[in-house]
């Protein structure tokens, strides 16, 4: 993965170490050393003061203070550099797995979010991964395209927005909690339901898409309706997707509806990013000891089974509800806690996971133009 911009000034008795021991350092979620992610974009020496600048391709800010410290630690037993001043940052690249759909107007990338079956927790975990890459440092927005019965205006807080339309064709967006959002949910009072047949829904969502108002986004995440309907097969056709996250239960009608999901994707040539369990385990608040009512490690085998990886396991937990329901989401609502931890872990891997599929496209294209 080559870097925009590389920026060395040091001697060559230095700058082998440097890049050795820069490269020596493993990203956990590119899976590769720095030097080799392109993500070492600045070396220079003021005195013994050795000047580094990172830019990685995916957003990962809460993780920059761990790096700097190991980095430095690393760094400083080279003879000739007694500290480190290192300037960190990330810059998402616009990428689609769809390369013949044209892109949306400032949106860089596409996270499609989905579940075989309904009841699973996948629009709170559109929701909290929505949230979790804003908490790296990504401008993020969320598309409600459960068009029948739409959940993210109650779940962001923002039940009483109605979008405007500036120059009667576009769409503004609410925002909450440093997200934009868009829903069919804004447009139809609480009393109203979307009767729609499938294509007309299909088309609502295509409306949703393009006629909105979406602001710089690095990662547009699109809450689908359960199922492998139309809307699913219209957002394959005519949404320029980078790729895709399976939500399940570890239950095994939630397991076969989940394979569903996943084949579709892998018929339309979408990458799926992995897989999100939901109810994993019940933790006991009071003695610790775990319970898995659902079953266990069923989302570990859908993973398996199709050679994705499995992106987290949520536990059973009333806050989480109970956050979703007062508008304030768990990574928001308790941002601190171990629950918004996982869930910020689980974004950093999709969008280390998209840098990785956008790296190996590009790689595809160059080898073929050489040919």
């Amino acid at each position: 993965m080559s870097s925009a911009s590389q920026d060395y000034r040091l001697n060559d008795e230095l700058l082998g170490p440097v890049l050795a021991t820069l490269n020596a350092y493993q990203d956990p979620y590119l899976k590769q050393g720095l030097v080799d992610a392109g993500c070492v974009t600045k070396l220079a020496m003021n005195g013994t003061q050795l000047q580094l600048g990172l830019v990685y391709p995916y957003p990962c800010e809460t993780q920059y203070r761990d790096t700097v410290m190991t980095l430095t630690q690393a760094l400083a037993k080279i003879d000739g550099i007694d500290e480190v001043e290192a300037e960190m940052d990330f810059k998402v690249k616009s990428y689609s797995a769809t390369g013949n759909i044209p892109p949306i107007p400032n949106v860089k990338q596409v996270i499609a979010v989905a579940s075989g079956k309904g009841g699973v927790g996948k629009s709170t975990t559109s929701v909290n991964l929505a949230l979790a890459l804003a908490a790296e440092g990504a401008n993020v927005g969320i598309l409600d395209a459960d068009i029948y019965g739409p959940s993210v205006p109650m779940m962001l807080g923002v039940t009483d927005f109605r979008p405007l339309s500036p120059d009667g064709k576009y769409m503004t967006c609410a925002n909450a909690h440093g997200i934009s959002a868009q829903s069919i949910g804004f447009l139809l009072t609480d009393d109203q339901a979307a009767v729609w047949r499938g294509p007309m829904a299909a088309g609502a969502l295509l409306q949703l898409v393009n006629e909105s108002l979406w602001q710089d986004l690095d990662y547009l995440v699109i809450d689908l309706p359960p199922g492998t309907g139309d809307i699913q097969l219209t957002l394959s056709q005519k949404v320029p997707v980078s790729g895709a996250v399976i939500v399940t239960t570890p239950q095994d009608i939630a397991l076969a509806d989940a394979q569903k999901g996943i084949s579709m994707f892998e018929k339309v040539n979408i990458p799926v990013l992995g897989v999100v369990e939901n109810m994993s385990f019940y933790l006991c608040p009071e003695c610790g000891h775990k319970e898995y009512p659902f079953g266990s490690d069923g989302g570990a085998r859908i993973a398996q089974r199709y050679n994705v990886p499995l992106l987290g396991a949520l536990p059973l937990n009333g806050n989480i509800r109970e956050n979703m329901d007062q508008g304030i989401p768990t990574v928001v609502a308790d941002a601190d806690g171990e629950v918004a931890a996982i869930y910020r872990d689980i974004a950093r891997k999709v969008a280390a996971s998209l840098a990785l599929q956008q790296q190996q496209s590009t790689v595809s294209i160059a080898i073929s133009e050489e040919e």
